[in-house]
């Protein structure tokens, strides 16, 4: 039978995802889907005048953007 290897002895460190990185590419996320023009969800049942949905549509991808730019944290 084979050692096992000791948690000390493991040359690779594991990875913690950030959770307030979580939640911002999820309010992003939805941001986006909700509100994109023409095709968001509430534009499908409410009229949205694009005054308002390409601001929220750009803000949800930014906010995906700086969501998934640190959403792996190296321990």
């Amino acid at each position: 039978m084979g050692k096992a290897n000791n948690p000390g002895n493991n040359s690779k460190l594991r990875g913690k995802v950030s959770v307030f990185h979580m939640l911002l590419i999820l309010i992003g996320a939805n941001l986006m889907l909700l509100f994109a023009p023409d095709l968001g969800l509430l534009n499908s049942i409410l009229y949205i005048p694009d005054l308002y949905t390409w601001p929220a549509t750009i803000g949800g991808f930014v906010l995906l953007i700086v969501g998934f730019r640190r959403f792996f944290k190296k321990s």
